[in-house]
């Protein structure tokens, strides 16, 4: 495993003989840090089994020849990613790899699959234009009968139903997606309509499926489940998009790092 070297500017005098960080992209150093989560990365994938703990961040500074913000950072975009979680006083451990974890960072669904090296897909169930009901109104920032697009779709990793998502976005945002058939990215149509996600709203709670929903899932009626109310705004403030979203509890979990405050 070959060694990430560390910049003068963050532990004082350089080690001697270490060797210089790789260049790509014309000659610019690649982020110390993003070296490192490369080589965390290669570790888990060289054999370090699921809920195995990684080494401490005093062993990871020790044999990488690193400060301890750079392996913080490493360490965090790995937990991005979903490929490790923190146990607070216990340490950082790789994360299991049948289970889709869902940091709190506004990412798309497509995002967090291709994050755990699986295919996102997903199959059109229902797209029609419609009015917004009091609900969709609320939560959009809009008058009721305002023209909205709604959206069904079952969300899968590598084929296997994950998710039943129902999207509600303002047509004015969105002319032509309802004749466009099944949208490959929703986030990309408001982003070429200057109204890119910027940040979100959400609820989560715990809830079963009903037997529409299990025969999509492709689970028995009554199964655990975790439902998601979202309302996404972009950079100017605007409500942009608002979805619930149905989740497979057995596949699917949200991880938030909390702290306790100092009294």
């Amino acid at each position: 495993m070959s060694r990430v070297t560390e910049d003068t500017t963050e532990v004082g005098a350089r080690d001697e003989g270490a060797s210089p960080i790789p260049r790509e992209d014309g000659g610019a150093a690649t982020a110390k840090h993003e070296s490192l989560r490369r080589a965390l990365a290669d570790m888990i994938d060289e054999g370090l089994a699921p809920h195995e703990a990684l080494p401490s961040e005093r062993e990871l500074m020790q044999r990488f020849g690193v400060s301890r913000m750079t392996v913080r950072r490493a360490v965090e975009r790995l937990a991005q990613e979903g490929r490790v979680y923190r146990v607070q006083g216990a340490g950082t451990f790789v994360a299991d790899p049948s289970t889709i974890s869902k940091s709190l960072h506004l990412t798309s669904f497509s995002e967090d699959i291709r994050a755990r090296r699986m295919e996102p897909g997903s199959r059109l169930v229902e797209m029609s234009r419609t009015g917004a009901d009091m609900a969709c109104a609320r939560d959009l920032f809009v008058e009721p009968g305002t023209a909205l697009v709604h959206i069904v779709r079952l969300r899968l990793a590598d084929g296997e139903p994950m998710c039943l998502e129902n999207v509600w976005l303002p047509e004015a945002l969105v002319p032509g997606l309802a004749e466009h058939g099944d949208p490959d990215s929703l986030y990309r149509w408001l982003d070429r309509a200057g109204a890119a996600p910027e940040k979100a709203d959400q609820t989560i709670r715990a809830t079963v499926v009903d037997s529409e929903q299990a025969r999509l899932l492709g689970v028995p009626p009554n199964f655990p489940a975790l439902v998601v109310h979202r309302v996404t705004r972009d950079a100017r403030g605007r409500a942009v998009e608002r979805a619930i979203s149905l989740y497979r509890a057995d596949r699917y979990d949200f991880r938030v790092t909390i702290s306790r405050e100092r009294r």
